[in-house]
């Protein structure tokens, strides 16, 4: 009864406003802070490894290490082939992280496009953008802002993704935060209740794309800079309509609509009449049952310092192997034979190249674009959505699915990869031509 009196005088709608804009404001809305014009999040990432300096490397070291401790104290090995495979890959990364801050072992390892990209580009701001994008989402999800946009997104997401409306919010909070915080979103929301198997398959696999941070990383790289806005919104297009094609094909098609430990899941509620008076209805009953921001802050700061360190060993390792085998060894080449069929279908430069880069993207989302820097315009504008589209690759998402508790196997993962690039190929090659 006390909690129905509550609802009607809104006390505690405040919450829902001053935490969501502050959430927004975090993740959604760039700002120029000296050089930099990014996210909040990030520009307070930035200021956070200014300020360790030369400690970041221990820092992340640190993180690295007990990453791939833990695992071995836990006994994870014994759980499973998968598991075994994953804590050897730890263990050298840890091995490689050692090797690589503490300046010795092979010249190789030095090299600019080894050791210095993987560690520097990748570790570093792994190591502090998660925590920090963990806090900030504190702001994001548990006061009402995910269920408010979730009613107003329902006539969209239901019938095109064959997701809740509520994945709105993952799916934008991966495009501004990064994969690791929409994955993040993506476990609390399935735990929670309020996705099914299906569904939580199709976001992660769908939606967790690589931030808008890494896409400028990418852009920089292939001087696809000066057309940033046209890079960036048919990255995002091409992203989501692969997507709403690939959620209606095998094998996520397929998937079990349970809920996570056979909870009776939340349904979405059909809405009659207004959508934004039941947009706010719905955003004052969680404004109301929510947590104080103080324990929401504590419970995903936890899971995101438990996501850095489970990701960061494997990302070394991954990503190492990942560099050794497409530079020294003709695997990726032979590999790249599966896409011919979807790049001759049209008259493209150096198509053998980007055959090349898009399989290589299953190891490490960066590698095609290093790939495919001298060629021709088309061909680096299909690459780097090539890589952003394609959105599963091993040194970081799949470590990082598998961390999660939507339980999706390494074969499953492959094969939607190789369906998500396949249509992006079809999509983005006919259209680079067009404008270039």
């Amino acid at each position: 009864m006390h909690n129905q009196q509550l609802d009607n005088t809104g006390k505690k709608m405040w919450r829902f406003y001053v935490f969501s804009l502050l959430g927004i404001a975090l993740f959604f809305v760039p700002m120029q802070i000296g050089e930099n014009s990014t996210i909040l999040v990030d520009h307070i990432h930035l200021a956070i490894r200014a300020l360790f300096g030369h400690f970041m490397a221990y820092y992340a070291l640190i993180i690295i290490l007990i990453g791939a401790i833990l695992p071995l104290v836990r006994m994870d090995f014994k759980k499973s082939i998968t598991d075994f495979i994953l804590v050897l890959f730890k263990v050298m990364g840890a091995v490689i992280g050692c090797m690589y801050v503490f300046k010795v072992g092979p010249q190789l390892l030095f090299n600019p496009d080894y050791g210095p990209f993987l560690f520097d580009k990748l570790m570093l701001p792994l190591s502090v953008l998660i925590p920090v994008g963990a806090i900030a989402l504190s702001f994001l999800v548990g006061y009402g802002l995910l269920e408010f946009i979730g009613v107003l997104m329902q006539p969209v997401m239901r019938p095109v993704f064959k997701t809740p409306g509520k994945s709105a919010v993952d799916a934008v909070a991966s495009f501004v935060g990064s994969y690791s915080l929409g994955l993040l979103i993506t476990n609390r929301v399935y735990k929670d209740g309020m996705y099914n198997k299906k569904e939580a398959v199709i976001i992660a696999t769908g939606f967790s794309t690589v931030s808008a941070t890494f896409m400028v990383i990418v852009a920089g790289t292939l001087d696809l800079m000066d057309m940033w806005n046209l890079f960036f919104w048919s990255t995002l297009v091409i992203t989501f309509i692969v997507t709403a094609i690939s959620a209606h094909l095998p094998p996520i098609s397929g998937e079990s609509e349970a809920y996570y430990h056979n909870q009776e899941g939340q349904k979405e509620m059909k809405v009659q009449g207004n959508y934004l008076k039941a947009a706010y209805r719905e955003a004052k009953r969680q404004s109301h049952q929510s947590l104080t921001l103080f324990k929401n802050i504590m419970t995903n700061l936890k899971d995101g310092i438990e996501m850095t360190m489970a990701i960061l060993p494997s990302i070394l390792s991954i990503g190492f192997l990942g560099l050794l085998l497409a530079n020294f060894t003709p695997i990726i080449d032979w590999l790249s034979y599966i896409f011919y069929p979807f790049i001759y279908l049209f008259p493209i430069d150096d198509k053998p190249l980007l055959a090349k880069a898009s399989t290589i993207s299953i190891i490490e989302m960066f590698l095609p674009s290093l790939l495919v820097v001298k060629a021709s315009i088309e061909v680096k504008f299909v690459t780097a959505i090539t890589s952003i589209s394609a959105i599963i690759f091993f040194s970081a998402l799949v470590p990082c699915i598998l961390a999660t508790e939507i339980k999706i196997p390494i074969w499953k993962l492959v094969l939607i990869w190789f369906i998500r690039v396949a249509l992006t190929l079809l999509i983005a090659i006919p259209f680079s031509l067009l404008i270039f």
